[in-house]
């Protein structure tokens, strides 16, 4: 990791952000319309990072290329019986550079974000896991809960 220094990512890095987020779903192979996504995410991430409900970092070269990135939102939460906190951190768009992999960038993101939270007394972090990533959160400490999904179309939103 010595080559590499992690920073907050700023509107600057908007490019590199939906880059990452494009990549990470592509290399999934998940299907679904690319183009919208990248033109849906490049305005949530404007306002998200501007109004701090998205807060992302990226693991830099000495030269200035980003070799890697991750980011959360912190979310309102209730408290349960196994936290009695109010908030909630979701990670999403950890993302390595193919040229920058097995080098460890995931996991000092992943450290990054991990500390971040204990500073903001954020005891919750959740995440989804592709196949390529669940190792490491594995090895972290994450384990699977019993959340469920349902996803409504756009097409189903607009009918009612």
């Amino acid at each position: 990791m010595d080559p590499y220094r992690v920073r907050e990512a700023t509107l600057a890095d908007l490019e590199t952000l939906v880059r990452h987020r494009h990549a990470m779903f592509a290399e999934m192979a998940l299907p679904g319309d690319y183009d919208t996504m990248d033109r849906e995410f490049t305005e949530w991430i404007k306002g998200a990072l501007s109004n701090k409900i998205y807060y992302a970092w990226l693991a830099v070269t000495e030269e200035g290329d980003v070799g890697g990135g991750g980011g959360l939102s912190l979310l309102p939460w209730p408290p349960n019986p196994v936290d009695p906190g109010h908030r909630l951190a979701y990670v999403y768009n950890v993302y390595t550079e193919p040229a920058h992999r097995r080098r460890g960038l995931a996991r000092v993101i992943m450290g990054v974000i991990h500390d971040w939270c204990r500073e903001q007394g954020v005891t919750t972090i959740a995440l989804h896991a592709s196949e390529f990533g669940r190792p490491l959160y594995e090895v972290l400490g994450y384990r699977p809960t019993t959340e469920m999904r349902l996803s409504l179309s756009r097409k189903e939103i607009h009918a009612h």
